[in-house]
């Protein structure tokens, strides 16, 4: 059997005609035999009831059984036999009329074997006389008086035995392997167009982006997968059974051979096993490619979410390191931090860390599929891995230090501390009232210098050489204070002693405990004298701070914090915030006279590469206008806090439009870190490092603005820790939330800017309140315009961006450019917030909520990632609605009172919309 009738029998006749019940009728049959010249023969049996047979049937049945034959075959051309011997003329001619009519094959020779009763044979000889040409066939029609007649046309061997012949043939069982066959046909047809679609399926999901959903994805296409494989098998089977029965005729005995249209059955059915076959294999091994994607995504999910993990514990055992401080007064302080820096390091964090990289490197082996974005993550492990440990070994070798020079010099060190301690004792108990006067400020003076010309026998020498030798010894600095101190009170001495003064309102110190004994439990510090009493005097009041040296400022104001901690910590973190601040500015500075200048350096101008031609503000960015707000402003007015770091969060709120630099600054860094990738191994920087003598590149250094707007929040943060329920503490909250709030606006416009597609001005959306990806099914009320939009049971994958105006639904896509992974979003679809309403909770799970737009006509189910999540986009999306229906009652309002400005009279507004139109809570606009 061809290849043809196959597809044609599943496509037209198996589905159109019975013709299990035609067939049976046997008005017509294909016995297998074969003429001479291997020419198909058809047999028109003796039937009675063939006059009844319809036209329509007959045409059908004789296409159906010419298309049997092989092409080879059938263009030879068929032999019709038809056999009339106890029929009439009348027969034969209907026969001959319908086949010249109807026969949709090659004709070679028509024998018929006329009737044999006298006079029906005599009008039969008669009516072929008058009537062959009426029936305007090209080939021969011989008319056979008897079968021995036949047998001189065909052999007997290819006729069956009503014929005279010995061709096995058994009608029933031929209709039984011809419906067999066909059935066979039309389950591999269907077989394959399932394969077919469940490839198509499985080529156009789009990989999720948590571990949750691709298990879900994975269990799901393996139990499809596993479902067609089991109709495989029952094709296979009943194919191979199919065959078997077919084998079995030749197997009868030695002498029987199967007759050529059995031979083409068999051919057939061997034919349509093999390209079953061949089906499965090709789409086994698309399925196994398949399923390899997906496990790789399943473990870029889990690399993922483990990798975040990983990286908030760095990132606070880091934060942790950074605050842990460098300096102890004693043995047991220096021995407790350095024992705090231990445990830091023996913690988990660090050895997930480097499994976590490792386990990376391990996935970047196996030929991973999203390699660009695994390799920048355990990059970044390692690196801030390194920075941990070289900031860890920094302080270790400082606290060692302090350690061994606590332990080495502790006598020597006890001597000065005493002295340093009688000074301060010494100032604070000199009377201000006595000091009015000339012979009291001349006494005042004499007991100072007095107590000076003691510092040599108290080894205040010695000091300098441990400083020399371990540059870490705190109390040679307090010295340095202490003398400064007397330095300060001698000047103020001396010009009372010169020239008399306006006697002022005298405030006698008492001192709290003598500098001869150990001091005595510490008295709580009150924020004024108490009835009756004076102040006592801080040494802070015998010193004009800001005239110290910053060295000297620092290690006063930790000398300070051992004394009364929850007064001088915030100074100590305010210090620190100032410290990093002017570093800040000089490595901006640096950036900006060693680099950005430089592109304007004609003698360097041969080294600059091509790519970086007219392209300085794509690499700096806004560099410029942020160095100029920190140098002329940001860093001064943090200077001024160092006295009063109550006001620091005042001075993060008065600038805090001017902070919303780094957003643009951000935007552009993508653009300004694939310029470097293209010029960045370029003579020119080499050159500029090698003059600046830094040990990182530019690309180092450009990253310093994104570092230092993420830093200050840290530092608030640590400033509030101290300064509960102190003054300026509300401020204090207020600017830790304004600056995570930068950080995050500069997080979402990041976002912003990736989007393509939308056709409208971003900018005229109002602000981006908030933006993530979450699951989304939709379900419309006017109906579906795509048939993939019908019974979503799977969600679509969607960021969405919540402005003030609009909400957008955006595809992401992970694209790759310049060997580096970057998302883009797709424009989608937008739904006008002035439409919009929001049911709160959706049965089956708490993490999904509604939005819906325009009285229901398109509702959107959307699942977040968390219940947190949930919240927060649930109670921004409840603010703008209520925001606009604020709006709107307030443009009411003043439409009403301008009406009525005459009358006098008001009408109260109606009630705002119902909100039970669902179970859950619902705002509806």
């Amino acid at each position: 059997m061809s290849c043809h009738p196959v597809g044609w029998m599943a496509d037209e006749m198996a589905q159109e005609i019975n013709y299990t019940l035609l067939l049976a009728q046997r008005h017509l049959s294909l016995g297998g035999g074969r003429g001479k010249d291997g020419a198909p023969i058809i047999t028109f049996p003796e039937y009675s009831g063939f006059g009844d047979l319809l036209d329509e049937d007959f045409q059908n049945v004789v296409t159906y059984l010419t298309s049997i034959p092989s092409l080879d075959a059938a263009s030879i051309g068929f032999v019709i036999i038809i056999d009339r011997r106890r029929d009439k003329w009348s027969s034969v001619k209907a026969s001959l009329t319908r086949i010249a009519g109807a026969f949709p094959g090659n004709l070679q020779l028509v024998l018929v074997l006329r009737p044999s009763r006298f006079f029906q044979r005599a009008v039969a000889d008669i009516g072929m006389k008058l009537h062959r040409d009426d029936f305007k066939m090209k080939v021969p029609i011989v008319m056979l008086n008897s079968l021995s007649d036949l047998h001189g046309y065909v052999d007997k061997g290819q006729l069956t035995c009503e014929l005279g012949g010995n061709l096995e043939y058994c009608h029933s069982q031929w209709i039984h392997h011809r419906t067999a066959i066909e059935n066979f046909a039309v389950t591999v047809k269907t077989t394959a167009q399932m394969l077919q679609k469940f490839g198509t399926d499985l080529s156009e999901t789009e990989l999720p982006n948590d571990v949750q959903y691709t298990k879900d994805l994975l269990t799901t296409h393996t139990e499809k997968h596993d479902k067609l494989k089991d109709e495989l098998k029952l094709a296979v089977q009943q194919g191979t059974t199919l065959l078997g029965c077919i084998k079995e005729q030749a197997a009868k005995s030695e002498n029987h051979k199967l007759n050529p249209d059995e031979m083409e059955n068999q051919t057939t059915v061997e034919r349509l096993l093999a390209q079953l076959d061949e089906t499965e294999n090709a789409f086994q091994q698309f399925w196994s490619k398949h399923y390899l994607k997906l496990e790789q995504c399943l473990q870029l999910r889990h690399f993922e979410h483990d990798f975040r993990e990983v990286k908030v514990s760095l990132d606070s055992l880091m934060d942790t390191l950074t605050f842990l401080s460098d300096i102890g007064d004693c043995v047991t302080r220096v021995e407790m931090l350095l024992n705090d820096l231990n445990t830091l390091e023996e913690k988990e964090s660090l050895e997930k860390a480097q499994l976590h990289a490792l386990h990376g490197d391990q996935l970047i082996q196996s030929n991973h599929y999203a390699v660009d974005s695994i390799r920048p993550k355990c990059v970044e492990l390692r690196r801030i891995c390194d920075n941990f440990t070289n900031e860890a070994k920094k302080k270790y070798d400082i606290l060692s230090k302090s350690n061994q020079i606590h332990k080495e010099h502790v006598s020597l060190l006890q001597s000065p501390m005493l002295w340093c301690e009688s000074g301060v004792y010494l100032l604070a108990s000199q009377a201000v009232d006595k000091c009015q006067s000339q012979d009291g400020a001349e006494a005042a003076l004499q007991d100072i210098e007095k107590f000076l010309e003691t510092a040599k026998e108290n080894q205040l020498s010695d000091l300098k050489n441990i400083h020399n030798q371990y540059e870490l010894v705190l109390n040679a600095e307090v010295k340095v204070c202490a003398v400064e101190m007397f330095e300060k009170r001698q000047v103020s001495l001396k010009k009372l002693s010169a020239k008399q003064t306006r006697p002022v309102q005298p405030v006698a110190p008492r001192p709290e405990s003598s500098p001869n004994r150990p001091a005595l439990s510490k008295t709580p510090r009150t924020t004024g004298p108490a009835p009756g009493k004076s102040p006592p005097l801080s040494i802070l009041g015998f010193i004009n701070v800001s005239a110290l040296t910053n060295t000297t400022k620092g290690l006063l104001c930790n000398w300070c914090v051992l004394t009364d901690p929850v007064f001088f910590l915030p100074r100590h973190i305010m210090n620190e915030l100032i410290e990093t601040e002017r570093l800040y500015v000089e490595e901006l500075q640096s950036i900006m006279e060693g680099y950005a200048a430089e592109l304007d350096n004609t003698e360097l101008s041969h080294l600059i590469p091509t790519a970086l031609e007219n392209k300085k503000d794509v690499l700096f960015g806004n560099l410029p206008e942020i160095y100029e707000f920190h140098n002329r402003t940001f860093f001064k007015e943090l200077e001024n806090c160092m006295e009063r770091p109550e006001l620091v969060g005042t001075c993060f709120l008065k600038r805090k439009e001017e902070l919303q630099i780094y957003e643009k600054y951000c935007q552009n860094k993508p653009r300004s870190e694939a310029l470097w990738r293209q010029c960045g191994d370029g003579l020119f920087f080499q050159e500029c490092q090698k003059k600046l003598d830094h040990k990182l590149s530019l690309d180092a250094y450009l990253l310093k603005p994104v570092q230092r707007i993420t830093k200050y929040q840290l530092m608030l943060k640590e400033m509030l820790k101290c300064s509960k329920n102190q003054e300026g503490t509300a401020e204090l909250e207020e600017a830790l939330a304004t600056m995570l709030d930068i950080i995050k606006s500069v997080n979402d416009s990041m976002h912003q800017i990736a989007i393509t597609g939308f056709e409208g001005n971003l900018s005229e959306l109002g602000k981006l309140l908030m933006q993530g990806s979450f699951n989304v099914w939709t379900d419309h009320k006017k109906g579906h315009s795509k048939v993939k939009d019908l019974a979503r049971f799977k969600p679509m994958q969607r960021h969405l961006f919540l402005y003030n105006k609009m909400l957008l639904f955006c595809k992401k896509r992970e694209e790759t450019t310049d060997e580096k992974p970057s998302p883009s979003y797709s424009f989608k679809h937008s739904l006008k917030m002035s439409a919009v309403g929001i049911t709160e909770n959706v049965k089956g799970d708490i993490k999904k909520f509604e939005v819906w737009y325009n009285g229901r006509e398109e509702v959107y189910i959307i699942q977040a990632p968390s219940m947190d999540v949930k919240n927060m986009w649930v109670s921004e999306i409840r603010k703008v609605l209520t925001g606009q229906l604020e709006a709107c009652r307030g443009i009411q309002c003043s439409t009403h009172s301008h009406t009525h400005t005459h009358t006098h009279t008001h009408t109260p507004l109606p009630p705002p919309p119902s909100s039970s139109m669902h179970q859950s809570p619902t705002v509806p606009l």
